[in-house]
């Protein structure tokens, strides 16, 4: 439980970090507003042409009698939508840091440099295109396995009374670790962590990942929110990658994030 409480701790101390850094601040937020964008407009398309999309795809049913065609059809719409909602989620993390690729690696540098007694961070020294290949591929693979559990826990949803309490509980949770290492990965990538081994890195303390995903993740469900925390979000995961490596940081990497807080 101590990690839990260590976890969200260095979601928040990401974002007083980004708040005294009000340049950075701004910088962080491009990647995020031109994510939203592109996904607020396909969401419209599917509620505008998802219906139309439904019917195409469905042409068995047209011979149905009322109002079974109209009720089976407005029942795979709202389950189409509620998908497309739920991928934009799972995959709004792994497309912002796509598209803000050079943005959140100079972010999570300046954090490091910040906070690390040498006054050093870690360099890929690798090309862009690069590093944008690496982290394309990585995150399709994350988005794969996350909507592998997407599926299961979409089917899960029809069992009653389970499906309605245990299920959506696992969904947070699930969705805060595959955050959390969409996250982590700007810092560990730059470190040459590949993803096999960062996936491991986050097992070994699902408690402290958790502490600091799942919040992330339900705050992520409002609507603009994602936008604002994308660059404190980084700035918190750069933190919490320098624990789980055992760097030091702020003097003595043992102390606990709101003892280096006092330091900084």
């Amino acid at each position: 439980m101590r990690d839990l409480g260590a976890g969200f701790r260095y979601l928040l101390k990401g974002q007083r970090w980004v708040a005294r850094h009000g340049k950075q601040y701004g910088f962080g937020l491009l990647p995020g507003l031109i994510t939203l964008v592109l996904y607020a407009a396909a969401l419209v398309a599917l509620a505008v042409w998802g219906e139309d999309f439904v019917a195409w795809a469905t042409p068995f049913a047209d011979d149905w009698s009322s109002p079974w065609s109209g009720l089976f059809r407005g029942f795979l719409t709202a389950v189409l939508f509620a998908l497309g909602l739920l991928l934009s989620v799972l995959t709004f993390t792994a497309m912002t840091l796509l598209v803000g690729q050079p943005f959140y690696e100079s972010l999570s540098e300046k954090v490091d440099r910040d906070v690390s007694p040498d006054g050093t961070a870690p360099e890929s020294n690798l090309p862009l295109w690069r590093e944008l290949w690496i982290s394309g591929r990585d995150s399709l693979r994350i988005v794969v396995r996350a909507l592998v559990w997407a599926v299961l826990l979409f089917a899960l949803g029809f069992v009653p009374v389970l499906g309605q309490t245990v299920v959506p509980v696992i969904g947070f949770f699930v969705t805060g670790f595959f955050l959390t290492e969409e996250l982590t990965a700007v810092a560990l990538q730059r470190r040459g962590v590949e993803l096999r081994e960062r996936l491991g890195l986050l097992r070994s303390r699902k408690t402290l990942v958790w502490g600091f995903g799942t919040p992330l993740g339900l705050a992520f469900l409002v609507p603009f929110v994602a936008v604002f925390l994308m660059p404190g979000a980084v700035a918190g995961a750069t933190l919490m990658a320098r624990e789980l490596l055992g760097e030091e940081t702020a003097g003595d990497g043992a102390e606990e994030p709101e003892a280096q807080d006092a330091r900084s």
